[in-house]
């Protein structure tokens, strides 16, 4: 079987600060054969970049998350850039819009998002979107930045039918997380159902969302195997299938360098 590739892990959170060796070999031994650590500010964006280049199977993005966005600012834009001449470093995010928390005001928000996306378009790297109650200013902010967008994934996908429309006709991923293990989830699973094989990637989130059967507890990378089950449930597949075209899907949006 093709292995599996969790595309967007927090292994840099001080959660794992107690056992990261021991959850990195877990998940190869789940089958989990890459892991994609993402940043969400600069000390963050470091440390992801610092562990791929410790580890084979780990890969990182480098971006300024909308929760930081108030930090946001010429001299973060510029060590953004610096960062993403490293070997290892395969995208822009997570960046975006969350408006359910607005821990950063939504200007600041709107203007470390738009900057960011120009900055991921000037290095020809694509962008890891997060979009929290906030689907429509995300979509209105990328429709008029298509033309400098190399691709994308929209992160923990939280919308309905329509808008999953929307996102692939704009040329986007979707990426699935540990919710779609949820009872309450029906629509999530509906959007799965409906999404063209070659646009899905699966996810953790890790150490947040975390599924079935270990919700509760801390989310890891070797728990994307229950995201993968789940896809292969609802798309009436199998896991192997499952895996080898989310793992194709991931190397067809983040190109070369994650080999």
């Amino acid at each position: 079987m093709d292995y599996l590739i969790d595309t967007h892990a927090h292994l840099n959170d001080p959660k794992f600060s107690h056992d990261l060796p021991d959850a990195i070999s877990r998940a190869e031994d789940a089958g989990v054969g890459r892991i994609i650590v993402c940043g969400y500010d600069i000390k963050t964006s470091r440390s992801a970049i610092d562990l791929a280049s410790r580890h084979e199977s780990i890969y990182a993005t480098i971006g300024i998350h909308p929760h930081d966005s108030k930090s946001f600012d010429d001299k973060s834009l510029a060590v953004l850039a610096e960062l993403s001449a490293r070997p290892k470093v395969l995208a822009i995010g997570e960046i975006g819009l969350d408006f359910h928390y607005d821990f950063s005001p939504r200007p600041d928000q709107f203007a470390a998002f738009e900057a960011q996306i120009e900055l991921a378009g000037s290095l020809n790297l694509p962008i890891v979107i997060h979009s929290r109650e906030s689907n429509p200013e995300v979509m209105q902010v990328l429709r008029g930045r298509l033309a400098n967008i190399k691709a994308g994934v929209f992160h923990c996908f939280s919308g309905d039918e329509d808008f999953a429309r929307e996102v692939l006709d704009a040329g986007f991923y979707i990426g699935v997380d540990g919710p779609i293990t949820y009872k309450a989830s029906e629509k999530l699973r509906r959007v799965v159902a409906m999404c063209p094989d070659d646009r899905l990637l699966i996810e953790t989130d890790c150490p947040y969302l975390t599924p079935i059967p270990h919700r509760g507890k801390r989310n890891e990378p070797a728990y994307v195997r229950y995201v993968a089950e789940e896809v292969a449930r609802v798309k009436g597949t199998t896991v192997q299938i499952v895996a080898e075209q989310t793992s194709r899907n991931a190397r067809a949006l983040f190109g070369e360098r994650l080999r």
